[in-house]
């Protein structure tokens, strides 16, 4: 499988096949995409980041991002999306990180839905992105296939770009994480519920369900305790000064309350 081509996107017709993407991505319906063409062209024109990744021709993922505060220092990265298959997801977030770099940024901060598994492991292991915070229901309620009408829940992530964890992930080395031995389970999944732990120790573990998205379709309850559960525990151990260090065997959140040396 060839690498993607990435490449910034400026016309009305290239912008339209990404709203077509994410609309397909996000199972939405084509009023109700994610972004508009219309928002796209703005930030494009007005010298923000809209990309583009190519496989074979086809538009195979797309992201948009735009400056944030501080000024001059920071971009947040607003939307990213990627068909399975093509690695697109990754090459984009490699071509938005040295877009960033070239003009002197120092920092990308983004959101995702901190239930995903797949999206934890992407954004905590494979890019060595570290959660800065949680928001409780974001975006509102959002009815589309992943969402599927609940609170959006999120967790911020800042992407340090100089930082050498973040150096060593973009030359795809996944960080790994070693699980403290004296690491107490702070939420545990058990047959698809959430399993609540103690939250006093200094290394902390979180686990996540298999396939949430699955579950906000066939048991919506189910789904909305482990909404719960994870916003007051991870949140929880976010606002308490608690740092996510890992995200160990693409099932579980590894977090600490040892202060970092220098």
């Amino acid at each position: 499988m060839s690498a993607p081509i990435i490449r910034e996107l400026h016309e009305l017709d290239e912008l339209e096949d990404v709203c077509a993407l994410f609309c397909e991505i996000w199972g939405a319906a084509p009023g109700n995409a994610p972004i508009n063409v219309e928002q796209m062209r703005a930030l494009s024109h007005a010298g923000n980041y809209v990309a583009g990744a190519y496989a074979d021709g086809r538009l195979a993922g797309a992201t948009v991002a735009f400056f944030g505060a501080p000024i001059a220092r920071t971009m947040h990265s607003h939307i990213t999306g990627a068909r399975p298959g093509h690695a697109a997801g990754f090459a984009l977030k490699l071509h938005q990180r040295e877009w960033a770099l070239d003009r002197g940024l120092s920092r990308i901060t983004w959101t995702y839905d901190p239930l995903i598994r797949r999206n934890a492991y992407f954004n905590v292991a494979k890019l060595a992105g570290r959660p800065d915070g949680y928001l409780p229901n974001f975006y509102g309620s959002v009815d589309d296939a992943i969402n599927g009408g609940t609170d959006t829940d999120r967790v911020l992530v800042a992407w340090e770009l100089a930082d050498p964890q973040v150096a060593a992930a973009a030359r795809s080395a996944p960080i790994p994480v070693v699980v403290p031995p004296d690491a107490v389970a702070a939420l545990t999944d058990r047959d698809d519920l959430p399993v609540l732990g103690r939250t006093d120790a200094e290394h902390l573990l979180v686990e996540v369900p298999a396939d949430i998205e699955a579950l906000r379709r066939t048991d919506p309850g189910a789904a909305k305790e482990w909404r719960i559960a994870l916003r007051d525990v991870l949140g929880g151990l976010l606002a308490d000064g608690a740092r996510v260090i890992g995200f160990h065997d693409k099932t579980r959140y590894v977090l600490t309350r040892a202060t970092p040396t220098a």
